[in-house]
Protein backbone atom coordinates (compact mmCIF):
# COMPACT_ATOMS: atom_id res chain seq x y z
CA UNK A 1 0.00 0.00 0.00
CA UNK A 2 1.06 3.46 -0.87
CA UNK A 3 0.23 6.90 1.12
CA UNK A 4 0.63 10.25 -0.86
CA UNK A 5 2.81 11.61 2.19
CA UNK A 6 5.34 8.62 1.27
CA UNK A 7 6.94 7.16 -1.77
CA UNK A 8 7.40 3.42 0.11
CA UNK A 9 5.06 0.79 0.54
CA UNK A 10 3.37 0.59 3.79
CA UNK A 11 1.38 -2.29 5.70
CA UNK A 12 -2.61 -1.83 5.54
CA UNK A 13 -4.09 1.51 7.63
CA UNK A 14 -5.59 -1.65 9.92
CA UNK A 15 -1.88 -2.73 10.86
CA UNK A 16 -0.33 0.91 11.27
CA UNK A 17 -3.71 1.85 13.66
CA UNK A 18 -2.53 -1.50 15.88
CA UNK A 19 0.85 -0.20 15.59
CA UNK A 20 0.28 2.93 16.40
CA UNK A 21 -2.13 2.28 19.51
CA UNK A 22 0.38 -0.55 20.82
CA UNK A 23 2.86 2.45 20.76
CA UNK A 24 0.35 4.62 22.65
CA UNK A 25 -0.17 2.25 25.20
CA UNK A 26 2.58 1.41 26.58
CA UNK A 27 3.40 4.94 26.36
CA UNK A 28 0.82 5.55 28.31
CA UNK A 29 1.48 2.23 31.19
CA UNK A 30 5.15 3.92 31.13
CA UNK A 31 4.15 7.17 32.43
CA UNK A 32 1.80 5.83 34.70
CA UNK A 33 4.70 3.49 36.12
CA UNK A 34 6.47 7.02 36.80
CA UNK A 35 3.48 8.34 38.31
CA UNK A 36 3.14 5.63 40.94
CA UNK A 37 6.96 5.43 41.52
CA UNK A 38 6.78 9.44 42.58
CA UNK A 39 3.41 9.24 44.88
CA UNK A 40 5.12 6.06 46.93
CA UNK A 41 8.61 7.31 46.88
CA UNK A 42 8.70 8.86 50.01
CA UNK A 43 12.22 8.97 50.27
CA UNK A 44 11.87 11.70 47.28
CA UNK A 45 15.05 9.82 45.52
CA UNK A 46 13.19 10.02 42.27
CA UNK A 47 12.19 12.92 40.23
CA UNK A 48 9.65 13.13 37.30
CA UNK A 49 12.70 14.90 35.19
CA UNK A 50 14.77 12.04 36.01
CA UNK A 51 12.80 8.87 35.55
CA UNK A 52 10.90 10.54 32.45
CA UNK A 53 14.94 10.72 30.30
CA UNK A 54 15.11 7.24 31.56
CA UNK A 55 14.38 4.25 29.04
CA UNK A 56 11.54 1.98 29.95
CA UNK A 57 13.73 -0.61 31.02
CA UNK A 58 16.05 1.27 33.12
CA UNK A 59 12.93 1.88 35.21
CA UNK A 60 13.14 -1.59 36.59
CA UNK A 61 15.55 -0.24 39.83
CA UNK A 62 12.99 2.31 40.43
CA UNK A 63 10.13 -0.20 40.25
CA UNK A 64 11.71 -2.42 42.65
CA UNK A 65 12.57 0.08 44.99
CA UNK A 66 8.78 1.64 45.47
CA UNK A 67 5.73 -0.47 43.70
CA UNK A 68 7.43 -4.07 43.93
CA UNK A 69 8.59 -2.95 47.50
CA UNK A 70 5.21 -1.95 48.71
CA UNK A 71 3.14 -4.56 46.28
CA UNK A 72 4.88 -7.49 45.07
CA UNK A 73 6.50 -8.22 41.93
CA UNK A 74 3.70 -8.33 39.85
CA UNK A 75 3.86 -5.19 38.06
CA UNK A 76 7.56 -5.54 38.01
CA UNK A 77 7.33 -8.35 36.28
CA UNK A 78 4.55 -7.77 33.49
CA UNK A 79 6.29 -4.57 32.83
CA UNK A 80 9.09 -6.04 32.25
CA UNK A 81 7.78 -8.37 30.02
CA UNK A 82 5.81 -5.65 27.99
CA UNK A 83 8.72 -3.61 27.39
CA UNK A 84 10.66 -7.02 26.10
CA UNK A 85 7.76 -6.84 23.23
CA UNK A 86 7.56 -3.47 22.85
CA UNK A 87 11.60 -3.36 21.73
CA UNK A 88 10.53 -6.43 19.32
CA UNK A 89 8.12 -4.23 17.96
CA UNK A 90 10.56 -0.74 17.76
CA UNK A 91 13.25 -2.40 16.39
CA UNK A 92 11.56 -4.83 13.92
CA UNK A 93 11.97 -4.73 10.26
CA UNK A 94 9.69 -4.71 7.25
CA UNK A 95 9.05 -7.78 5.40
CA UNK A 96 6.94 -9.09 2.36
CA UNK A 97 5.24 -11.27 3.88
CA UNK A 98 3.34 -14.19 1.51
CA UNK A 99 -0.38 -14.75 2.44
CA UNK A 100 -0.09 -17.87 5.44
CA UNK A 101 2.03 -15.15 7.34
CA UNK A 102 -0.59 -11.96 7.09
CA UNK A 103 -4.29 -11.31 6.41
CA UNK A 104 -2.80 -8.05 5.43
CA UNK A 105 -3.65 -7.58 1.29
CA UNK A 106 -1.45 -5.50 1.06
CA UNK A 107 2.05 -8.07 1.76
CA UNK A 108 3.37 -5.24 4.26
CA UNK A 109 4.33 -6.18 7.53
CA UNK A 110 6.85 -6.27 10.40
CA UNK A 111 9.35 -8.74 11.94
CA UNK A 112 11.91 -9.13 14.63
CA UNK A 113 14.78 -10.65 15.20
CA UNK A 114 15.32 -12.06 19.54
CA UNK A 115 18.37 -10.45 20.40
CA UNK A 116 19.96 -14.08 22.24
CA UNK A 117 18.25 -16.60 20.47
CA UNK A 118 18.73 -15.08 16.84
CA UNK A 119 15.02 -16.54 16.38
CA UNK A 120 13.02 -14.19 13.81
CA UNK A 121 9.09 -13.57 14.43
CA UNK A 122 6.53 -12.14 12.41
CA UNK A 123 4.53 -9.50 14.24
CA UNK A 124 1.42 -10.87 13.71
CA UNK A 125 -2.14 -8.44 14.23
CA UNK A 126 -2.44 -11.14 16.94
CA UNK A 127 0.64 -10.57 18.35
CA UNK A 128 0.40 -6.79 18.69
CA UNK A 129 -3.27 -7.19 19.87
CA UNK A 130 -1.79 -9.46 22.65
CA UNK A 131 0.38 -6.70 23.65
CA UNK A 132 -2.48 -4.10 24.05
CA UNK A 133 -4.03 -6.64 25.82
CA UNK A 134 -1.26 -6.99 28.22
CA UNK A 135 -1.06 -3.50 28.51
CA UNK A 136 -4.65 -2.99 29.51
CA UNK A 137 -4.18 -5.91 32.32
CA UNK A 138 -0.93 -3.86 33.48
CA UNK A 139 -2.94 -0.76 33.54
CA UNK A 140 -6.01 -2.40 35.97
CA UNK A 141 -2.68 -3.30 38.25
CA UNK A 142 -1.47 0.12 38.37
CA UNK A 143 -4.75 1.70 38.94
CA UNK A 144 -5.32 -0.75 41.47
CA UNK A 145 -2.18 0.11 43.00
CA UNK A 146 -2.48 3.53 43.31
CA UNK A 147 -6.24 2.83 45.28
CA UNK A 148 -8.38 5.19 43.25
Amino acid sequence: MYEDYSHQSVPSKKYRELIGTAVCVFNSNNGFIIENILRIDNDKTYNWFELTDRTSGRLSKPIKETITKASNDSIANLFEELVEIRNRIIHSFRITATEAMSSDNDDQILATKHKNSGTQEIITEEYIMNFIRKNDELSSKLYSFRGY
